[in-house]
């Protein structure tokens, strides 16, 4: 028995935020920066909201045929960039250094993740599901910009303490 598209779907989004989080909690582990610690502390926190709500939509959608969307706040769009990016996190990463290259493939994640979340509200038939997916897609791109604010910001460093700037 083949299971339907949203079944297989869902079961991916899990995947992938399961990857997610793993890959934020190493970074954390890792780090020697107290700052760049708890940020990707917090991005490993978000990815686990994330889980849960896809593993409850699963498990609504196997047991009563549907998803549901009181199963998590729709208002609800992650971390403001304001609290997460700041110059202490960025004086704390180097632009060559291994944070730095986990932020770029954090980023490469992150598009994943929106490419997959956006294709699927398009195409979604369901208002339930549409709605679950534009809203992940929504808080996915914030995690994606916020990431690609912080590399913006960490080659502006580099750019500025090498005098590459040309005025």
């Amino acid at each position: 028995m083949s299971e339907s598209k949203t079944t297989e779907i869902l079961k991916h989004a899990i995947l992938l935020e399961k990857r997610g989080r793993a890959f934020y909690l190493k970074i954390s582990e890792d780090t020697k920066s107290d700052a760049v610690r708890s940020f990707f502390k917090d991005m490993a926190d978000e990815e686990k909201n994330h889980i849960e709500i896809l593993s409850d939509q699963l498990k609504s959608y196997t047991t009563k045929g549907f998803l549901d969307s009181d199963l998590f706040n729709i208002d609800e769009i992650g971390t403001d960039i304001s609290q997460i990016l700041s110059k202490e996190i960025i004086d704390n990463i180097s632009a060559a250094g291994f944070e730095a290259a986990a932020i770029s493939a954090a980023i490469s994640m992150e598009k994943r993740a929106v490419k997959i979340y956006t294709d699927r509200a398009e195409t979604a038939t369901d208002p339930e599901e549409k709605k679950l997916y534009e809203w992940l897609s929504k808080w996915e791109k914030g995690h994606r910009d916020m990431l690609m604010d912080m590399d913006k910001a960490l080659i502006e460093k580099v750019w500025f303490d090498n005098n590459f700037w040309p005025f």
